[in-house]
């Protein structure tokens, strides 16, 4: 056994299906002296890895997990561990049937072949199976399962080859030791081990249900918990045993009772998700001297387990009631859960400390290569921003914020989940001033990294009966739900007259010293050298010329900067341009979040409602637009209130964005309503703000039109020229423009919503765009178009969808089709740039 190292270019803690992989990736990629740790012994060590039941089904409703999966599939394919089955889905009520007719468009949108069945078709793959029990099923052929350790073992074994690892297994950390680093950040030093300490300036943290513990040695929070998932082994089973080789029926995934069953040998596998969540804290996990099994495989409490295991004899009642079949294995399987049900996988606060945790076996290699191509080249080909460890805010860092959202999701594994669908635990943790107001006017609070942001009101119902059928209203339940014509309603007065909104949940930060224009000058691709007072919308690119985000930047002063984000990406931003400030410590980033509110006014009489508040020239040729300044605002104290106001629209209106100090942004929401309401004025929920307003002008949005897999050229959003100074990206980007786009952004229109039914159905997003007879269409990387954004589009009467086509598609005109629940609905290209399909010479901005 090699003994632990005194140095190291990279120590990787862990040695499950995501530690292998990421030594192997590490070293094909050219890092040296690679050092691999784990406290167990090899190949198993005792985690998750070595209890999975390690099957792999690939359609998934988030692109980024089903990226990562596929990739994954692929890597075990090559390395001859992966054994293809085939799967079932099936279910036993109609409300199922109608998620796996939502699971055949996201198999459509990412170009996995999938079907639904009849009970009959799976009982011919499956001669046990009970065909009473459910009503139909989604099959999809390519599922399989892998061998995980021998997985492990072969890129272990692999990176051992180049001669740059050393495996040190059976060693313990103790220990993980930072410094000091410019900026007031720290940096990762050394690893302590039972068997050593190791000096080391990069660790990757890949220990799995152990990682929390881990990161606290080094003062950062890696916020998942383990929960267990109760699996049992029952066998031999005859019918199973007559057949070669460890699977050779498919897997059945009995989704209704949370359930699966899975062959293994001449036994078959029994696992659920039905039972309550039974979560754990790292340090109560037993060590390997203590545990039975290992340390991951906990005793079985089988009054959890009894009801499932009922359902399951109903469902194979010969199979698993054949004479001479036991239960042979019981166990409470420990695995990673977190708040959001994504990764948590980047570098953290502490430089050089990075993690690979909260994932499963279907997503282990896929992520060990992301990670990999992350720490090599800044960036990675599958966009990670959903599993960025640099999403958290505070709040969400606390184990008790993890606890109870864990709790809460646990049992929707295999749940119908809406795609708007909201937490119900941990809420109320960032109210905005203007909240108490806005409970007396019934707001409908959806909660974004904390804040709780209304995103319509009770209060204007009335204006239903007032627009009538232009509301837009939706007959069928999934489509309404989470969902209120009213913010239709909002949208019209806003357009009518105008609309007050709480923006208090973006991340605001001011960069400022003698370097802070060569900072935004290198993050941002727009001109940030501009006259004090303008106001900069741009894009902020990876090296490879993919979007990190989209933000406004604001100068305040020669050296003075101020970046607004949206809440749910700003600390990944802040992360993003603080990893850019001079390691002098001269230019500072001061996050601001906290301190200052945002309230928009947008609308044709916005201007006549804030000029009755403000004795400040806001005419257009007093404060143009993308501008921005100190203006007084009188409030209801009867004094004035200073407020940075910045002349922008994400609504495709005139108005502002006013900044202010939370201590006062109460009073300034009040007198905006009183002073709008004689012109029309009423609050506005972010359904209009992030929804109908922005769809109607075809705005694009980082998560939806914009990630690193997108180029400025396919968004339609290339200025005429570049600017002279440097920024990340700009060689790639530059590269982009001289080059044929392989997709581009379209704004497409609704023709017909009418199902085969008679009832009319709205897109929520997500679905594939197909050719009017339903064919597939393909860009030019190879991917599927489907729909980033839907929604009401109220002045114009449609419902609009926004999507990548293929160049040849992308005609204004052209003729497509949206696959929406297994029907078809005719659609129509209205735009192929960024020119909006309301407004289109930007008149109402002025």
């Amino acid at each position: 056994m090699a003994e632990v190292p005194s140095t190291a270019d990279v120590v990787v803690i862990g040695a499950g299906i995501v530690g292998n992989s990421l030594v192997h990736h590490l070293t094909r990629l050219g890092w040296k002296n690679v050092v691999q740790i784990d406290k167990g012994a090899l190949p198993n060590p005792g985690g998750s890895t070595g209890h999975a039941s390690n099957f792999i089904f690939t359609v998934d409703h988030s692109r980024e997990i089903t990226d990562l999966t596929l990739d994954s599939m692929k890597q075990y394919k090559e390395m001859g561990v992966f054994t293809e089955s085939g799967g079932f889905e099936i279910a036993r009520t109609e409300e199922r049937m109608e998620e796996l007719r939502r699971r055949m468009s996201s198999a459509k949108a990412w170009g996995i072949e999938a079907s639904l069945v009849s009970p009959e078709f799976v009982k011919e793959k499956v001669p046990f199976i009970e065909t009473d029990q459910f009503i139909g099923a989604f099959w999809t052929p390519g599922v399989g399962v892998v061998d995980s350790l021998r997985a492990g073992t072969i890129m272990r074994e692999q990176a051992l080859a180049t001669g740059e690892l050393t495996v040190v297994p059976t060693v313990e950390v103790t220990g993980l030791d930072t410094e000091e680093a410019p900026n007031g950040n720290r940096r990762i030093t050394r690893v302590r081990t039972t068997g050593g300490d190791i000096e080391a300036g990069t660790v990757v943290i890949a220990a799995g249900v152990w990682s929390p513990k881990l990161g606290d040695m080094a003062g950062i929070s890696i916020p998942l918990t383990p929960a267990v998932h109760q699996m049992i082994s029952v066998g031999p089973c005859p019918q199973l045993a007559e057949r070669e080789g460890e699977i050779s029926f498919p897997i059945i995934r009995d989704m209704d009772t949370f359930c699966y069953e899975r062959q293994h040998g001449a036994d078959m596998e029994v696992g659920s998700y039905a039972h309550r969540a039974i979560l754990h804290e790292p340090e109560d996990i037993p060590s390997i001297e203590q545990a039975k099994l290992s340390p991951t495989e906990m005793p079985f409490t089988s009054d959890d387990f009894d009801p499932q295991l009922e359902q399951a004899y109903e469902l194979m009642p010969d199979l698993l009631g054949a004479e001479g079949a036991e239960m042979r294995y019981a166990i409470n399987g420990l695995l990673s859960l977190t708040c959001d049900g994504n990764p948590i996988l980047g570098e953290s606060e502490v430089a050089g400390l990075w993690t690979a945790s909260a994932v499963w076996i279907k997503e282990g290699p896929g992520v060990g290569r992301a990670v990999a191509e992350w720490m090599t080249h800044g960036h990675s080909e599958i966009d990670l921003h959903h599993s960025d460890i640099a999403r958290f805010h505070d709040h969400q860092k606390r184990r008790e914020h993890t606890r109870l959202r864990t709790t809460e999701s646990f049992i929707k594994t295999y749940g119908i989940v809406h795609p708007a669908e909201q937490y119900a635990s941990d809420r109320d943790q960032r109210l905005s001033p203007m909240h108490d107001s806005q409970q007396k006017l019934g707001a409908v609070f959806f909660e974004t990294a904390g804040w709780e942001r209304p995103f319509w009101y009770e209060s204007n119902a009335g204006l239903l009966e007032e627009y009538g059928d232009a509301v837009m209203p939706r007959e069928h339940e999934w489509d309404s739900r989470w969902w209120s014509p009213i913010i239709n309603a909002e949208h019209l007065r806003m357009r009518e007259a105008a609309a007050v909104i709480d923006l208090s949940a973006f991340c605001i930060f001011d960069i400022e010293g003698p370097e802070a224009l060569e900072v935004v000058q290198t993050t941002c691709v727009a001109q940030c050298d501009v006259a004090v007072g303008k106001v900069i919308y741009t894009p902020v690119l990876d090296a490879k010329g993919g979007f990190r985000s989209d933000l406004t930047v604001m100068r305040l002063g020669e050296h003075h900067f101020r970046v607004v984000t949206g809440g749910a990406h700003g600390m990944a931003d802040r992360a993003w341009f603080s990893g850019h400030l001079p390691e002098a410590g001269t230019t500072t980033l001061t996050d601001l979040t906290d301190d200052v509110s945002t309230v928009g006014i947008w609308g044709p009489r916005a201007r006549d409602i804030l000029a009755s508040l403000t004795s400040d020239d806001v005419s257009d040729e007093g404060f143009g637009f993308l501008s921005c300044r100190e203006i007084t605002v009188s409030t209801g104290s009867g004094g004035g209130t200073t407020v940075l106001a910045s002349r922008i629209s994400y609504v495709g209106e005139l108005g502002w964005e006013l900044y202010v100090p939370m201590g006062s942004a109460a009073e300034l929401w009040e007198a905006l309503l009183d002073a709008g309401r004689p012109h029309g004025a009423v609050p506005a929920g972010i359904g209009v703000y992030g929804t109908t307003g922005r769809i109607e002008k075809g705005y694009r949005a980082y998560g939806a039109e914009l990630d690193a897999e997108r180029t400025i050229i396919e968004a339609g959003m290339q200025r005429p020229k570049v600017k002279a100074a440097d920024f990340v990206g700009k060689e790639a980007y530059l590269a982009q423009r001289e080059a044929e786009p392989q997709a581009v952004l379209c704004t497409l229109t609704v023709d017909d919503h009418t199902s085969a039914s008679g009832t009319k159905r709205y897109m929520l997003g997500g679905e594939p765009i197909l050719t009017p007879a339903g064919e597939l269409l393909t860009d030019g990387h190879g991917h599927h178009p489907y729909v980033t954004s839907a929604g009401s589009a109220p002045s114009l009467g449609k419902h609009v969808l926004l999507a990548y086509l293929p160049p040849e598609q992308a005609v204004i005109g052209q003729q497509l089709a949206v696959s929406y629940m297994e029907e078809l609905y005719p659609v129509t290209v209205g735009s192929v740039d960024a020119t909006p399909l309301l407004d289109p010479t930007n008149e109402r901005i002025r």
